[in-house]
């Protein structure tokens, strides 16, 4: 039986190489609860994102993202229990003459993130195929997503990935 084709989620006329900002949406396998999890807070009381094992791992594997690849700067991130949301901006690179897409990014750290959620938690796979991406438009639009990423863990029980 011939599976269909996957459509790609991509702007087909968009250089995702060129400098800019995005806002990435990254979700576990199956949407299950593997990162984090959340305990909403009573009152004033912040609601406190506990990562596990394997949120630990994905977290260290986003700083060393920016190390390797010179030319990413992660603004904003949170990682929740069955997702993660980044505000990333790629600027121009200089540093060599190979160009990485979004996609060559976010690969490499699906891939490495989850190698090592396999080893040291027997996860997998941890990640679904493909991503969620948006470009930002504008400051205004940057502003809503980097609150929405800051009081994402607050708003856990309304979120659309919200599972019990």
């Amino acid at each position: 039986m011939e599976l269909p084709k996957r459509k790609s989620p991509r702007l087909k006329s968009y250089d995702y190489a060129a400098s800019g900002a995005y806002f990435v949406t990254i979700c576990t396998h199956e949407k299950k609860a593997l990162l984090s999890h959340i305990i909403v807070g009573r009152a004033l009381a912040p609601a406190e994102n506990i990562l596990t094992q394997c949120g630990q791992i994905a977290e260290k594997n986003l700083g060393l993202l920016e190390e390797r690849y010179s030319f990413v700067k992660i603004e904003y991130s949170i990682i929740m229990p069955n997702h993660i949301h980044l505000l990333l901006r790629i600027r121009e690179n200089t540093a060599s003459t190979s160009t990485a897409t979004i996609s060559d990014v976010i690969r490499t750290y699906k891939s490495l993130t989850a190698r090592e959620c396999k080893t040291q938690c027997g996860i997998a796979p941890l990640f679904q195929t493909s991503f969620h991406d948006h470009i930002i438009r504008d400051e205004k639009d940057y502003t809503r997503i980097a609150e929405y990423i800051l009081n994402n863990p607050a708003k856990w029980q309304t979120d659309c990935f919200f599972t019990d």
